[in-house]
């Protein structure tokens, strides 16, 4: 059984130049026998224009830990959903199994871990006549493995909190609060 009970991370990826594929997946992370096996669980039955889905690599390769994935944002159109069921869950998935490869998860307790991650999928990437695919997968990529290694060690600390207090910001606070 898994010593893991509930663990979060986060993190974002900015996009290439002129595209809108900025990456921020937020990831729940701990054992199929508590509160994250349970949410999981329940999100079997789909909320209309939120799609969950399990994240798989391609057909018949679904990741470990099993996952579920949802978008942050009401899902409007098919292009919206075939990118999101597509390039970023391929991405996602890869990121996983990367994960997997470079012991960020610890393999012998894959099998009692679960895994929720929200996604965030710009609305105006289904509109872009000039996507970038790739650029799309990358940042989904590097931010999905990013959150989860976070979730796993623990980061930030509070220490690393407590002394950025000062000097990170959030970025709508531009202008309107001066450290």
């Amino acid at each position: 059984m898994s010593d893991i009970w509930l663990r979060t991370g986060e993190a974002t990826v900015l996009a290439a130049e002129g595209q809108a594929t900025d990456a921020m997946p937020e990831v729940v992370i701990g054992s199929i026998r508590g509160p994250v096996g349970q949410a999981l669980a329940s999100m079997m039955g789909q909320v209309k224009g939120h799609t969950r889905m399990f994240v798989v690599r391609d057909l018949n390769q679904a990741v470990k830990p099993p996952t579920m994935m949802t978008t942050k944002v009401t899902i409007k159109s098919m292009a919206y959903a075939e990118l999101l069921g597509g390039v970023v869950q391929a991405a996602m998935g890869d990121a996983i199994v990367d994960c997997l490869a470079e012991d960020i998860f610890p393999r012998d307790q894959v099998d009692d871990l679960c895994m929720i991650i929200t996604v965030w999928l710009d609305p105006r990437c289904a509109e872009d006549e000039n996507l970038d695919r790739k650029d799309l997968y990358r940042t989904n990529y590097e931010a999905t493995k990013l959150a989860i290694a976070r979730a796993m060690k623990g980061e930030p600390t509070v220490e690393e909190l407590i002394a950025n207090r000062k000097t990170v910001k959030h970025y709508a606070l531009d202008g309107v609060i001066d450290y």
